[in-house]
């Protein structure tokens, strides 16, 4: 789906930094909207987000999506006074608004890469992401931290039973031939 955005293009530079946020973070399509050029901080390499509650949480930022954020800051960014970090790639130009515009940006990699999914907004990537920390052996409680959320219930949610991967460590039920 990454692979879909044309590097060549202004938005297609910008879409690819989004996805990834989307895809390695977990971010809210509001998280993307709202980011700021002082949210990064490239000597840490983390990302500083304010989502539901405004509370503010620092997360590491990936080597792939910090380079894609740089990419897009360096070379599509319009040359604008304002602080915030994605904006429209058509004119006028202006401050990416509603979640719609990140789901938009999904939507489209989705369709160019033919993925067939149920649901295909950015809330989509948030759940992969958790998914994906659990593939790679993070706890529910760090998918949780990550996905700034406040109850492991609602963690559970995003990250689904992988029953394939509980098969290969599921153990007999005792008595069971």
């Amino acid at each position: 789906m990454i692979a879909t955005c044309d590097q060549t293009t202004a938005t297609g530079v910008r879409d690819r930094a989004i996805l990834l946020l989307l895809a390695r973070l977990g971010l809210r399509a509001g998280d993307i909207l709202s980011l700021r050029l002082t949210d990064v901080d490239w000597q840490q390499a983390t990302l500083s987000v304010r989502g539901k509650g405004r509370r503010e949480t620092r997360l590491p930022l990936p080597q792939d999506a910090g380079d894609a954020l740089l990419a897009y800051l360096d070379q599509a960014r319009p040359h604008v006074a304002d602080v915030r970090i994605f904006f429209m790639s058509n004119a006028p130009i202006r401050p990416l608004t509603g979640s719609s515009a990140v789901s938009d940006v999904v939507r489209s990699a989705i369709r160019k890469a033919g993925i067939p999914v149920p649901s295909n907004g950015a809330n989509l990537l948030r759940h992969s992401a958790a998914t994906a920390m659990l593939r790679g052996g993070a706890t529910l409680d760090t998918v949780g931290a990550v996905l700034r959320h406040r109850s492991p219930d609602m963690t559970a949610h995003y990250a689904k039973v992988d029953v394939t991967m509980l098969l290969q460590i599921a153990q007999p039920w005792p008595g069971d031939a």
